[in-house]
């Protein structure tokens, strides 16, 4: 960290305060830059305190999109579901959308009170092996709107994984809200020392989604946080009585598949639209059990099984290293 002269402007707000370099007093001063970019502010003690916290899960999965819509919360919903399949493997699903909180609702937990002990909050649990935190069980009202700033929502995503008594896991997935802000920037910094696996990238096939997909990449390159690949969702229509399928999204610049070609990344798979996985979400039902041999369920089956292995992999590297 660079020395801050003695001859600090006299209304300095603080290396550390949030204003550093950007109040009025700090005009003319010849560290405005350096205090603006953040790198005299002492690192978060909790970025520590979570690394430690998360020794006791093996792997962290993130799950963004670059906008909303595209079924995210219901793809980390039921990713979630298919790791808990195995009743061996230990489960969490992690909604960080703290205004956007869906996951209650679709994992059919809505209405759930969290509680506290002497080892922290507990999280709501679905099955015996699959756990769920969201601010949403923290609300009054599933109607309740959340009005917060930036640092509320940094502070929420603090205790999430600092205060939450995850116990033993194999699996964190994080559900986040679409878009590159506070949320993301939190929860990869928050994260930092306690190795992330990587992230799982959700689109729609059209180009008006992918155009915000890439600026996900991007962000995701510039915080060198892992991509473990794409997934296409919405990837046509197939009617469940006939089978035929339908381009309700028409890929008019190559969809996703193009896309990861020309930035060298994964595609995971194409999950295809299916009425009833609407449905399920709304009933709180896992549209895996519910309809297990349908094309999209095999589908999302696919892709889990390319996430698994990836994070194996990536396991096995780590290991390999130390």
């Amino acid at each position: 960290m660079a020395d801050v002269p003695s001859d600090a402007p006299q209304h300095c707000p603080g290396t550390s305060s949030e204003q550093a370099g950007k109040t009025s007093s700090c005009q003319g001063c010849p560290n405005q830059n350096l205090c603006a970019s953040g790198a005299t502010k002492a690192p978060d003690p909790a970025i520590e305190e979570i690394a430690v916290k998360m020794l006791s899960v093996k792997h962290k999965i993130l799950v963004l999109s670059g906008k909303g819509g595209v079924g995210k919360s219901t793809f980390s919903a039921h990713l979630a579901h298919a790791l808990a399949g195995d009743s061996n493997k230990e489960v969490a699903l992690l909604d960080v959308d703290i205004c956007g909180p869906s996951i209650p609702r679709i994992m059919g937990v809505e209405g759930e009170q969290v509680h506290q002990s002497g080892s922290g909050w507990s999280p709501v649990y679905v099955e015996d092996n699959l756990a769920v935190m969201s601010i949403g069980f923290l609300l009054s009202s599933p109607d309740d709107a959340v009005i917060w700033r930036g640092p509320k929502k940094n502070g929420m995503i603090k205790q999430f994984l600092r205060d939450v008594d995850w116990g033993d896991l194999d699996y964190l997935v994080v559900d986040t809200p679409p878009g590159t802000s506070d949320e993301h920037l939190s929860i990869v910094q928050y994260l930092s020392s306690a190795h992330i696996d990587g992230a799982v990238i959700i689109t729609t096939p059209q180009e008006v989604s992918l155009q915000d997909v890439r600026k996900e990449i991007r962000f995701c390159r510039k915080v060198k946080l892992p991509i473990i690949g794409v997934v296409e969702n919405m990837s046509g229509f197939v009617c469940p009585k006939c089978k035929n399928t339908s381009e309700i999204f028409p890929s008019t610049t190559g969809g996703a598949e193009r896309m990861c070609e020309e930035m060298n990344l994964t595609l995971l798979g194409r999950i295809p639209l299916d009425p009833r996985i609407g449905k399920s979400c709304d009933e709180g039902k896992s549209f895996l059990a519910e309809f297990p041999e349908s094309p999209a369920a095999l589908a999302y089956r696919s892709v889990v099984q390319s996430i698994q292995a990836y994070c194996l992999s990536e396991g096995t590297q780590g290991e390999s290293a130390d």
